[in-house]
């Protein structure tokens, strides 16, 4: 079943307990040495997704596996936490269908899917997972509220003091009012966030809905948004417009690259600070 399960009887203690876990896994560890050959453990996990029993656990073994996803969605994200052999925080996706899992060779299109017509508060984010590029949705709904009743933030997929700090700065730097509104912000297929560089996908999605204007269905959006309104410049830019140009996205708006010089790609258009994103939704004069 799992290695939290076995027993030793040469080990003092019950299944499951720190010295029985240590043992058990010491011992195929050995064995696994000796003959060469490749070990996998399979492990139980706690409620907040961490690895059950204890940590020396992890030190003891090359590479650290999870596999996660909801019971509503199909698929599942096998992620690398350890790897002594390889690089960390690569990704693969499956899909589970009735022979069993698959391989979903194109991530991006499975959370893409269902895009066919531009509505408020969707705005597509070149996310990386290690190397690999996944194109994911965000989505936003802004509902006024009449009474004078306290507004509901509610998160999912996303960082939620991130979406309280996104906000605040929209007002302060912008001249928004979220004040009176609730604020829902989702990211489509149940994929979670966690790349500061979606704070200028999430801030579109939110001037969008508030605004009742859609975005360009052909555009991804990418870059961090500091506390002053500046829109800064994010990690691996280039394969992030690479992948969403192959998967037919002409356009790309995120920080200026070289210090404000234009990019070489022509359908890329920088943008300095949250200002400039508000315009150019809104088209402010």
């Amino acid at each position: 079943d799992s290695i939290q399960t076995m027993h030793s009887d040469q080990i003092e203690g019950a299944p499951g307990t720190v010295s029985q876990v240590r043992g058990c896994a010491f011992e195929l560890i050995r064995f696994a040495k000796e003959r060469g050959t490749v070990l996998v453990l399979v492990g139980h996990v706690t409620k907040d997704g961490s690895i059950a029993g204890p940590r020396v656990l992890e030190h003891m073994v090359d590479v650290v596996m999870s596999f996660e996803g909801e019971r509503s969605h199909q698929y599942r994200i096998l992620r690398s936490l350890k790897n002594r052999f390889g690089p960390v925080e690569e990704i693969g996706v499956f899909s589970m269908e009735s022979e069993g899992l698959t391989e979903v060779a194109n991530p991006s299109m499975l959370f893409l899917s269902g895009r066919e017509e531009a509505v408020p508060g969707s705005a597509v984010f070149p996310a990386m997972e290690g190397t690999r590029p996944v194109l994911v949705e965000v989505q936003a709904l802004v509902v006024r509220l009449t009474s004078g009743a306290t507004p509901r933030r509610a998160v999912v997929g996303w960082d939620g003091g991130r979406l309280a700090m996104l906000l605040a700065v929209l007002e302060a730097r912008c001249g928004l009012s979220f004040s009176n509104a609730e604020v829902y912000l989702n990211v489509a297929g149940g994929y979670r966030l966690s790349d500061p560089a979606a704070d200028l996908a999430v801030a579109a999605a939110l001037v969008s809905a508030l605004s009742e204007k859609p975005l360009p269905l052909d555009a991804v959006w990418f870059g961090e948004v500091s506390l002053a309104g500046e829109i800064r410049p994010v990690a691996h830019a280039a394969i992030r417009r690479k992948e969403a140009a192959k998967l037919g996205f002409a356009r790309a708006f995120g920080p200026p690259v070289n210090g404000g010089d234009e990019s070489p790609d022509r359908g890329y258009q920088p943008l300095s600070i949250l200002p400039n994103l508000v315009d150019r939704i809104v088209a402010r004069p």
